[in-house]
């Protein structure tokens, strides 16, 4: 298997749904170059119009929220509760589906925002099958995190619906932020249910049933009934295509208004140079991991190419950092994540070896396991 990379940024071809021109340059950086393009003014009046729009709705359904804000407490979604409270007078209802395993940053930072004068509605599933799941889809797909994907993308609408709140903002539309298959013009800006499905889910809930999960089991992770979608006439926007999206800008933004905002305490996540990015949930270094064995790039790619095609690294700078951080095993909170999924260090071992892309990655003479496999092709 032949990996290319985009000659502007670090990502490889071996990323899922990734496109290359014929100049070798990947969808987002294309997408990136789009940006620049955009009259940012004309969405941003575009956008106050749609508030006024949620805000009047508000006061003829007698609602006390205008809007849901999906909300993890980190970054991204806390510079969307403080730009549309402070800058635009929206009154959102903040909605948490809980981390897998919570973490005292997570925690800190979500009670820092709610004593700025929000509410929030916080969602921790019955952790019975929540582990059930997560140590399945570990097992079977190398993805830990597979239900909690259709928990965070369906608890915000199943509470819209039972609250009848027909506005939500999420954040990024990563089909076209990241480099990947985007539907049509409109799924850049109003979230399609079947691109959610297929794109970030991968799967419909439905299926999971088992001997341990029954139907009722899985009430949290399946959608509200499209007639119950329709009555509310929810739409749900992406602030990305309002606004240009860039995670180091909205740290930025968030620091200014939180300054006591938790980072990383080690200075760095593993597997990266950032220290800010998805932090509230313990088993994430995991699941990161399990992208570079799978496809064979890990974390430091992901973040060095958002920061280049934000202007904030060089790609020589870039290629630097991938070679000294990216595929790092994720040794911290380790011994948490094993008791969640009920795995022994062999057990674990043995699933992320069964999960290794056979074209990207051989086995060597060393007897220690972390260097017993290396890439086929070193792409760094």
């Amino acid at each position: 298997m032949t990996i290319k990379i985009c000659k502007l940024c670090t990502t490889p071809s071996s990323r899922p749904r990734i496109t290359f021109d014929n100049n070798g340059v990947c969808n987002a950086c294309n997408n990136s170059k789009e940006k620049k393009k955009i009259d940012w003014e004309k969405r941003r009046k575009e956008f106050e119009k749609i508030c006024n729009n949620i805000k009047s709705t508000a006061i003829k359904l007698n609602n006390q929220y205008d809007c849901i804000v999906p909300w993890s407490g980190g970054k991204d979604s806390t510079s969307i509760a403080l730009k549309l409270k402070f800058e635009f007078g929206l009154r959102p209802l903040l909605v948490t589906n809980s981390p897998l395993i919570p973490n005292e940053v997570g925690n800190m930072n979500r009670e820092m925002l709610l004593e700025k004068g929000f509410d929030s509605i916080f969602v921790r599933p019955d952790q019975k099958i929540a582990k059930h799941l997560s140590k399945r889809f570990f097992i079977e797909r190398g993805n830990p995190k597979v239900a909690w994907d259709a928990g965070v993308n369906v608890v915000p609408v199943q509470i819209a619906v039972k609250f009848k709140i027909p506005f939500i903002f999420f954040a990024e539309h990563g089909e076209s932020e990241y480099g990947g298959l985007v539907l049509n013009d409109e799924s850049t800006k109003i979230r399609n249910y079947e691109e959610v499905i297929e794109h970030q889910i991968g799967d419909y809930p439905e299926n999971w049933i088992d001997e341990d999960v029954d139907y009722k089991d899985l009430n949290l992770y399946i959608y509200p009934e499209k007639s119950e979608i329709e009555t509310l006439n929810l739409k749900a926007y992406y602030f990305s295509y309002f606004f240009k999206w860039s995670m180091a800008d909205n740290y930025d933004y968030v620091k200014n208004y939180l300054s006591d905002f938790r980072v990383n305490d080690s200075g760095r996540t593993t597997g990266t140079f950032t220290n800010f990015d998805s932090l509230d949930d313990k088993i994430d270094d995991l699941y990161y991991y399990m992208q570079f064995i799978k496809f064979g790039f890990g974390r430091a790619v992901r973040d060095t190419s958002r920061f280049i095609q934000n202007n904030r690294l060089t790609r020589d700078e870039a290629i630097e950092i991938i070679r000294k951080y990216d595929g790092e095993f994720p040794s911290k909170n380790l011994k948490e994540v094993l008791e969640y999924l009920g795995l022994t260090e062999i057990e674990l071992h043995k699933i992320i070896d069964k999960h290794r892309n056979s074209e990207i990655w051989k086995k060597n003479e060393k007897n220690d396991w972390l260097n017993s496999w290396e890439l086929k092709n070193k792409i760094y």
